[in-house]
This record gives C-alpha cells, sequence and structure tokens, in this order.
C-alpha cells in the first residue's frame, strides 16, 4: 500500500460538531443538546435530499435552514443575532483533542481536507484552528455542486491533488462517507468514536434514551450496505499505527 495522501473529512473527524452545545445551552438553557442533535440529523438529510433533488444550495445555506427547522420544531423564539451567535460556532468548532498532534506527525505526507461545507465556512474553520498550515488543500463538494456521499464529491481529490484512488487514505467518522468514499475506490479508515456496546450500554441505563445517545445510534455506528472500511480505529491518532510518517 503505498498511500501518498491522506484526505480528512472535516465536520465529526477533525471537527467535534457536538461542540455546538456549549453554545445552543447557552442560549436556550436546558434545550443546548437536543438543538445540538435535530440540527445536525437535519443539517445531514437536508444535504442527501437536495442531492437527489438536484436542488442545490452551499452547505451554510444547508446548515442554517436546518438550525431555523430545528428552533422553529421545539418553540423556542429568538432574536436575528442570536441566530448569528449559535451559527458563528460553525467557524469556530473544537478540534478533536487528538487532530493537530495527529497532523503534524503525518506532515510527511500530503495533507487535505474533503468536505461537505462551503468554501467561505470551511477556509474560516480551517484558519481559525491554524490548520492552515499544515494542510496543502481544504477542498469543497461547492466545485461539483452536489454532496458526499455522491461519487463526483470523492472524483475533487483526483483533480484538485493529482492523485489516484490507490495512492490516498480517506479518513471519516461518518460512515456513510467512509462507505461512499470506499464506494468511489479510496482506501478508507473509518474511526468508530462510538462501539456498538458502548451503545447497549447506554441503552439499557434508562427507558428514556436521550438525544445524544439515539443520534449516535443512527448517525455514528456502520451502515449495512454491504461496504466495509479498510481499517476500523478509535481515534485519529491510530492512523499513525497504520500509516508511519514518510517522504514525499
Amino acid at each position: 500500500m503505498n498511500i501518498t495522501t491522506i484526505v480528512f473529512d472535516a465536520y465529526g473527524t477533525l471537527y467535534d460538531v457536538q461542540s455546538v452545545a456549549s453554545v445552543t445551552d447557552e442560549a436556550f438553557p436546558g434545550y443546548g443538546e437536543i438543538i445540538t442533535q435535530i440540527w445536525r440529523i437535519k443539517q445531514l438529510e437536508y444535504t442527501w435530499l437536495r442531492s437527489l433533488m438536484r436542488r442545490y444550495e452551499d452547505f451554510s445555506a444547508i446548515t442554517r435552514n436546518s438550525l431555523a427547522y430545528t428552533l422553529k420544531l421545539l418553540g423556542l423564539k429568538y432574536e436575528d443575532a442570536l441566530f448569528e451567535r449559535i451559527m458563528n460556532k460553525y467557524i469556530h468548532l473544537d478540534l478533536y483533542p487528538d487532530a493537530r498532534q495527529t497532523l503534524e506527525t503525518l506532515r510527511g505526507r500530503r495533507l487535505a481536507i474533503l468536505s461537505n461545507g462551503s468554501p467561505a465556512m470551511l477556509a474560516a474553520l480551517v484558519r481559525n484552528t491554524g490548520l492552515d498550515r499544515v494542510l496543502e488543500a481544504t477542498i469543497s463538494v461547492d466545485a461539483v455542486k452536489t454532496f458526499k456521499p455522491s461519487p463526483e464529491a470523492y472524483t475533487l481529490i483526483d483533480s484538485t491533488l493529482g492523485v489516484r484512488p490507490d495512492e490516498v487514505m480517506f479518513v471519516s467518522s461518518n460512515p456513510w462517507d467512509a462507505i461512499g468514499a470506499k464506494s468511489a475506490g479510496l482506501n478508507v479508515a473509518w474511526i468508530e468514536r462510538v462501539t456498538p456496546e458502548a451503545m447497549a450500554q447506554a441503552c439499557r441505563r434508562t427507558d428514556l434514551v436521550a438525544p445524544l445517545t439515539m443520534f449516535k445510534a443512527i448517525r455514528m455506528q456502520m451502515d449495512e450496505l454491504g461496504l466495509k472500511p479498510d481499517h476500523r480505529i478509535h481515534g485519529l491518532s491510530a492512523l499513525t499505527e497504520i500509516l508511519a510518517p514518510s517522504s514525499r
């Protein structure tokens, strides 16, 4: 396996989308977790629906629309300034604790992001967290006007970086993304942040399934679609075991 290039998903892989809860709970005390989970679920659903309907809008618009849906659903009133403050967290998401050090360790290879995020959102996020100093490219699906896991989205790796699929390791914690990349012919490492055993234990604790537990059950477990990632790992730092640093 001659991997020259490592391409990361952004949201949920390098960046913790659950970190928006710090803002949503401050804005709406007691509602932070459920807002965060419904928002993310609808955000993903809107990318898939718009891809299927061929009615593309960029990820910034989708993120706004899914937040508006969530607040309306929960009957929460808000002013424009508060809405914008919540939205602003998406360009200041927290990195996962092992993200920065892992990227530094892997700098001998070409490093990039391929994300559903809009170009402006991604540029601000990468700049605000300092990853622009280690990434060769931040690639947005906006160039093909469709979202992952559409096959066209993954072709942007080749067209942008000029590398063959067999030279690429694609890394994502999102099962649908990992399967999409595998279907497109890439080598894939899936970050299994929540194991089925942990899910079963969480569901046994109470008759009431918390919103975060439900989110983990439907969005963080590997789907049954006849495809599997090449590597199943439990954190970004495990990539260094699969891919020892090398020179270009």
